[in-house]
């Protein structure tokens, strides 16, 4: 039986939203008259799903909305919404809300849409917990820009979720890791000369975009693996260019290097993550993010 979380701050409203949900078989219910109480009671009952009205004292729905959204990601939060309500809850939907029921239609959707949310919800914590199982992922990547921004999007998003590191630094973990992959992608594969970019932005990338087409630039592929610990991220980018000599590259922290091109992924790689070494032969970076116990 889900738990759902009626807040509103009438009474009358209470009861409606409330029984139409405690009459299913499926359903039992809470209520709190404003957000404040809401948040009291959501960390003494973790409820499935809240559903909550927006124009209320002390702490509207928006707010509400945002504070679950940060506090309990996992849980779905529904508005009631109401003629003049329009703009606060796109608002709140833009901020996390997961759906929305007028209260026009409540008796005639209300029970569908809690459904239809908590499977959704469902589906979303089972995802999260099948890839907490994984310890270790693998990814063979086309030259394909595409993926790069797809795996980048995926890693930062599994990091955080694993308490490895916060939102902030999940973007900056999110950074550091597209910036590895772009140097293995057009330095490595397709061994495009940083120094093109100091003489001209876009002949760097005409000569990528040919080489992307042509062999043996073409065949290329990037591996990378992804190791979770309970104290750590390890993340490995091999591609398959030539490689190159890691004691050669300038030190990007010096003065003279921070207005070019060239250097700028290493240093954002160096600043972002605790941890960045090459192979010997250069075509291989590992980079590492350890735990912020203040994010656990």
């Amino acid at each position: 039986m889900a738990l759902v979380l009626v807040v509103d701050d009438l009474h009358s409203e209470r009861l409606i939203a409330g029984g139409l949900l405690s009459s299913q078989a499926d359903f039992s219910v809470e209520t709190a008259e404003n957000g404040v109480v809401a948040l009291e009671k959501i960390k003494s009952l973790n409820p499935d799903l809240v559903l909550t009205d927006l124009r209320m004292p002390e702490m509207d729905g928006l707010k509400l909305v945002k504070c679950i959204r940060e506090d309990f990601p996992l849980i779905p939060t529904i508005l009631m919404t109401s003629k003049g309500n329009e703009d606060i809850a796109v608002a709140a939907l833009h901020a996390g809300a997961a759906s929305y029921v007028p209260k026009k239609r409540l008796a005639d959707e209300l029970a569908t849409i809690v459904r239809r949310t908590l499977a959704s919800a469902r589906k979303a914590r089972f995802h999260l917990r099948l890839m907490q199982c994984a310890k270790e992922m693998k990814f063979v990547l086309e030259n394909d820009l595409g993926l790069i921004s797809a795996l980048v999007a995926h890693m930062s998003q599994d990091t955080e979720q694993r308490g490895i590191c916060d939102q902030r630094d999940a973007v900056r973990v999110a950074t550091a890791l597209d910036e590895a992959l772009l140097n293995a992608y057009f330095h490595g594969n397709l061994e495009v000369d940083s120094s093109l970019k100091e003489e001209s932005n876009n002949r760097f990338y005409e000569v990528a975009a040919a080489r992307q087409k042509s062999q043996p630039y073409s065949d290329r592929c990037i591996r990378f693996t992804a190791k979770f610990s309970t104290s750590d991220a390890t993340f490995v980018i091999k591609d398959d260019g030539p490689g190159f000599n890691s004691d050669d590259l300038p030190d990007p922290t010096k003065p003279e290097y921070l207005e070019r091109s060239s250097g700028r992924g290493l240093l954002l790689m160096k600043t972002f993550m605790d941890q960045v070494e090459f192979n010997e032969k250069g075509n291989e970076v590992t980079l590492i993010k350890r735990r912020n116990t203040a994010a656990s």
